[in-house]
């Protein structure tokens, strides 16, 4: 079903908790994707008044008197905060008279750690918040946390009820994606245009207020050779030579895509596993609807079920779900972290979650509703190099069917990210 109005936010909570804890909350995000409404939320429940560095009247007037705006009632809320970095030096002194929890709430549409004088400002003092677009249990008003219950109990995951999601509406959420304004949009050509919008803002606007570059016709086209590899180990020397372009200049320009929410990279994971462990981390677009809009994918085209246009749409399904569970993560109490496991022989499996005390989950993600032995090659060798910490593995597929194939490897339909099994009949 399409979203209407507000959705609860799954991180919402999770920021209450914070908020009792921290003195600073910085919530990065790529934009549209609803940190301003979060803020408004906070600004309601407090009786404050945001300072929107996006309005033009307000960043002159916090430019000409930072101090004295840093200096008001708890929770201070800025809106944009990258647009004006001077204001961090005014929030240090401030934090340097009372440190307190609560007292300072920044959003913005660029990384933290891309502006430097914000690592410089605010070290020790600082937690980042990452909001990422809406996930499917968020757009579908569900409950629940796949992420938890895998490091938990992944076995609990099976149930022997099938799974209702058809194969065309698996493809209807993967091209919809999460941002949310996206999703409002209600056929393939109103949301083209968004997103084609959408690109030209971020890169013209949001990348130049980080680094001015000379190339500026040169970014979309890197974007659109990451979208085509989302979900590939990422090689910036075979980007470079597939666009004939400097490898560094490619480098740099990746970097910069992922400073402002276009890009993410999933680092590898076990690099303490030995020598035979890849190290190169896998891009991922930040969202599903992006990419599949970068690389044309839309229903007509599936439909065709072309051999190439299926490959791409396997590694589209693939971000799909690691950004879902991805997002779940962040709405933990307890820090996650996320990884992907490769070896030099190619065996691999997309998504590696750890939690703090050392658990370790394994996710493989397949574009079809049929299972091989080989799938689970991957899960199993993750199992004996790490023995007892691995909690379980799951196969996430478009087929109907769960079931334990294994030890601590199940088969899951792809619909339990946001169907848990408690709300099965």
């Amino acid at each position: 079903m399409e979203h209407s109005g507000l959705i609860e936010r799954g991180v919402t909570s999770h920021l209450r908790s914070l908020l009792l804890e921290e003195p600073v909350l910085v919530l990065n995000g790529p934009r549209t994707v609803g940190k301003s409404t979060l803020l408004q939320e906070l600004a309601q429940c407090a009786g404050r008044v945001i300072l929107d560095l996006d309005e033009d009247a307000t960043l002159r007037a916090v430019a000409l008197d930072p101090a004295l705006y840093a200096a008001g009632p708890s929770p201070v809320l800025v809106d944009e905060f990258q647009k004006l970095p001077g204001l961090l030096d005014a929030i240090k002194a401030e934090l340097n008279r009372a440190v307190r929890p609560g007292r300072f709430v920044l959003t913005g549409s660029t990384r933290y750690a891309a502006l430097p004088r914000v690592a410089q400002s605010l070290t020790g003092r600082v937690h980042v918040v990452e909001i990422w677009p809406l996930t499917q249990l968020e757009l579908d008003g569900a409950a629940g946390n796949f992420c938890q219950v895998l490091l938990e109990d992944p076995r609990s995951l099976v149930s022997a009820v099938p799974a209702a999601t058809s194969r065309a509406e698996y493809e209807r959420r993967v091209l919809r994606g999460g941002l949310p304004l996206a999703t409002l949009r209600s056929g393939q050509a109103s949301r083209a245009r968004w997103f084609g919008d959408y690109v030209r803002l971020v890169i013209e606007r949001d990348v130049l207020e980080i680094k001015e570059i000379r190339q500026r016709d040169v970014l979309p086209r890197i974007l659109r050779a990451v979208a085509a590899q989302t979900g590939s180990v990422f090689q910036a020397r075979r980007l470079a030579n597939q666009l004939d372009l400097d490898q560094r200049l490619v480098a740099d320009y990746v970097a910069l895509l992922e400073s402002v929410f276009l890009v993410q990279m999933l680092p590898a994971w076990g690099r303490t596993l030995g020598s035979r462990v890849a190290v190169a981390p896998k891009a991922h677009m930040v969202d599903s609807g992006l990419a599949a809009h970068l690389l044309l994918l839309n229903e007509s085209r599936l439909a065709s079920r072309d051999p190439a246009i299926m490959t791409e749409f396997g590694h589209v399904v693939e971000s799909f779900a690691v950004q879902e569970i991805v997002r779940q993560g962040g709405w933990l109490t307890e820090p996650v972290s996320f990884g992907h496991y490769r070896t030099h022989d190619q065996t691999e499996v997309d998504l590696v979650v750890e939690s703090y005390d050392g658990r370790v989950a394994a996710v493989e993600v397949k574009a079809s509703a049929k299972v091989s032995e080989g799938d689970f090659r991957g899960m199993r060798s993750l199992r004996e190099r790490i023995g007892s910490r691995f909690v379980g593995g799951v196969l996430l597929n478009l087929g109907t069917m769960s079931y334990t194939a294994e030890d601590r490897i199940h088969v899951l339909p792809l619909d339990r990210l946001w169907h848990p099994v408690s709300a099965q009949p």
